[in-house]
């Protein structure tokens, strides 16, 4: 076994064992990380939340410059309510396969970026080698959007920058953006022998909900299309709806939690400032009854889509880095929308299949990959040693 497969499997196995669920810390994890990335010599800077129970990091190995940056997050999915034949949380291999929560989404990648920067800090660069590690990017890519600000400057202008969800090694240049909404519906309560007298807002919340799939339909029908996705559109989801407290009451209150995932040329906006509109007209319907019916629609979370030139340089540069040739766009959201809106060139390339692997029980990812993704990182290591 190659020497960088056997130190990113061993720091892979150390990833693994930190449980990273989305609602946990992850300052156990990062402990790890800040320590082995100092030990190279790196420049490290953490950046912590608002509770001081998450953080990430920015570590820069080398000279001043451009460089290459790879780009990861450290939270995992929750593995309750899946069957698990095996310890989600121990890293074990078995018949070509690596099993553990993360080893594809994506502590595989993050796993080969450290051992690379092991590698990196023994060599003589020309230019720098930069890694992001961020959190709680599985809820909403929330980490990355909070350490922006202060992450931005340090960053500088990489020549690419590479985000390392699984492509089984492929060079993906596109992904939806999503706009995450809750429509609250407001109509009277009263004793549901006379619900004729009242205002159901649960009535209201069906009438928004067919406004939403009326929308759908209408950007199915005459909306923007891009090819490369099997869903070739922007695309409407009501994912939840809640309201009433008991069948004999009529309830004056619901709740709609919608998204919409969006072309990256789409501006989810204006779908927003439709439905609004929308919602206004239902709720006046009812409003000679009870003027105080109201729909009214909140944003909970937002990340842009991503949308790259085949022929963009970083592309080319990448595709001679992985090996791959050919571009592809994946379904799934990801924080490289974040640093191609900041203008830095940014494509998403890593080991393992989402499909395949992310987010299910006995999650795995090939040993072959993890060798691919090791080939990849030290074609990157010699573009930029001197």
């Amino acid at each position: 076994m190659p020497t960088e497969m056997t130190r990113t499997l061993e720091i892979l196995d150390r990833l693994i064992a930190f449980d990273t669920v989305s609602a946990k810390s992850n300052l156990s994890l990062v402990d790890y990380a800040e320590g082995l990335l100092r030990n190279t010599g790196a420049r490290v800077q953490r950046f912590s939340d608002a509770t001081g129970q998450k953080a990430g990091l920015y570590a820069e190995i080398g000279p001043a410059g451009q460089g290459i940056a790879l780009s990861g997050h450290t939270d995992v999915v929750p593995v309750e309510g899946q069957v698990w034949t095996r310890d989600p949380f121990r890293l074990s291999i078995d018949g070509g396969r690596v099993y553990g929560r993360g080893t594809t989404d994506m502590k595989g990648f993050v796993a080969g970026a450290l051992a690379l920067a092991e590698r990196a800090g023994r060599a003589k660069l020309r230019e720098p080698l930069k890694i992001i590690l961020s959190y709680d990017e599985e809820v909403g890519c929330l980490g990355l959007k909070e350490m922006l600000p202060n992450l931005l400057p340090l960053i500088g202008s990489p020549r690419a920058v590479i985000v390392g969800e699984p492509t089984e090694m492929r060079v993906a240049i596109g992904h939806k953006g999503k706009v995450a909404l809750k429509a609250v519906c407001n109509g009277q309560a009263g004793h549901s022998a006379m619900a004729p007298d009242f205002v159901n807002a649960i009535h209201l919340a069906t009438d928004f909900v067919s406004a939403v799939r009326e929308a759908q339909a209408g950007i199915a029908a005459k909306g923007a299309q891009e090819d490369g996705y099997d869903i070739p559109y922007s695309t409407l989801h009501v994912g939840k709806i809640a309201g009433g407290k008991a069948l004999n009451i009529v309830p004056d209150r619901a709740e709609i939690d919608f998204e919409i995932r969006h072309l990256a040329a789409d501006d989810p906006r204006a779908t927003i400032a439709a439905l609004t509109a929308r919602a206004k007209e239902i709720a006046a319907r009812y409003k000679a009854a009870f003027p105080q019916a109201l729909i009214e629609i909140e944003e909970r979370n937002a990340y842009p889509g991503l949308a790259v030139d085949a022929a963009a340089e970083v592309v080319g540069l990448v595709q001679r880095f992985s090996g791959r040739g050919g571009t592809f766009k994946v379904p799934y959201g990801t924080e490289g929308g974040f640093f191609a809106e900041a203008g830095l060139p940014t494509v998403v390339c890593g080991p393992g299949s989402m499909a395949g692997q992310g987010h299910k029980p006995d999650e795995y990812i090939a040993l072959s990959q993890l060798v691919a993704l090791d080939a990849m990182l030290d074609r990157v290591l010699a573009e930029i040693s001197a």
